[in-house]
């Protein structure tokens, strides 16, 4: 039996992704709008997607469609209570990145303990030049040992990053979920989290229940000085609040590879307050070429799987 799958978003992973074993009718488009899913997806049995939107109304146009599957561990632009209902499956691809995540995060957090934008820009504008010593005395730099990280998310990524920043000697808690009176085994309260950590990493999904997990009362509850990491999801933070939080010294610094809406606009907060102390990257902490290299792997296995009948990574 011929199987028809289609790639959505083909330049979402520039890796070469491995041949099926099946046989196949394969389609691939660079990009996919919203509008075109109809036109793209046409009789596709299995669709392949990493972040075009596959809501209730483009999987009712949909009737060949037997999975999704994601080019990528986030789920939250996919309707799972649509395919559910529609039985559709739905899998995901999952810690194939967890240490370069975490690296990426860990990278941005070394940065911002030691203000290394903030000495980039006084270099460059000759401040250095211009001093009376042979150094520069600036921002304020610190330690990581001795430091307290607090991650919110214990999965993969959370896990590793707790690993590598107990190498640096920094001591390590795992928040509760935020709102619960009693936190689970091996975790804190969220709100005591947030008055002990000197750096605050975040690694949940983004869900109805984390979307603007961080915002002014949180940042206003974090230690003085404290510094904010986000490589999960744009929506976890409010970015006016956040902004406003480093204008008013409430943080010392924040390091975001992840925005609200991506691409961003222009006007977004992150990207017009131009502060030393806040890093902004391209939603770019997973694309390490081994990382894509093990996503496409296991986006094939993914898909190999349901045609066996053989659930892997499901989602529904």
């Amino acid at each position: 039996m011929t199987h028809s799958v289609v790639f959505l978003d083909r330049d979402s992973l520039p890796v070469p992704v491995p041949v099926f074993s099946f046989p196949v009718r394969y389609r691939e488009y660079p990009a996919t709008a919203i509008e075109q899913i109809p036109e793209h997806a046409a009789g596709a049995e299995v669709l392949i997607s990493n972040k075009v939107p596959l809501d209730r109304a483009a999987l009712a146009r949909l009737p060949d469609l037997r999975l999704v599957a994601i080019a990528a561990t986030g789920y939250n632009h996919v309707d799972l209570d649509a395919c559910r209902e529609q039985g559709v499956a739905v899998c995901n691809v999952r810690h194939y990145g967890d240490h370069t995540v975490a690296e990426h995060a860990l990278t941005l957090m070394l940065a911002l303990m030691k203000n290394l934008p903030a000495y980039q820009r006084d270099v460059a504008a000759g401040v250095w030049s211009q001093a009376k010593r042979f150094c520069h005395f600036g921002a304020p730099i610190r330690e990581m040992r001795g430091a307290v990280l607090g991650i919110v998310g214990g999965g993969g990524i959370g896990q590793q990053l707790a690993q590598m920043a107990t190498a640096f000697g920094m001591e390590v808690v795992f928040a509760g979920r935020k709102g619960e009176a009693t936190a689970r085994a091996g975790y804190l309260p969220f709100d005591q989290v947030l008055a002990r950590a000197d750096v605050l990493s975040l690694h949940c999904p983004l869900t109805d229940s984390t979307r603007g997990l961080i915002a002014q009362a949180e940042l206003m509850a974090m230690k003085p000085g404290a510094i904010l990491i986000n490589t999960a999801r744009g929506g976890l933070v409010d970015e006016a609040d956040l902004v406003a939080a480093l204008k008013y010294g409430q943080l010392g610094g924040a390091g975001f590879d992840v925005l609200s809406s991506e691409p961003p606009a222009p006007d977004n907060p992150l990207l017009k307050a131009r502060l030393p102390n806040l890093i902004v990257t391209p939603h770019v902490g997973w694309a390490s070429a081994e990382a894509m290299r093990r996503l496409a792997a296991q986006l094939v296995e993914n898909i190999e799987a349901f045609v066996r009948d053989e659930a892997l990574n499901r989602l529904v």
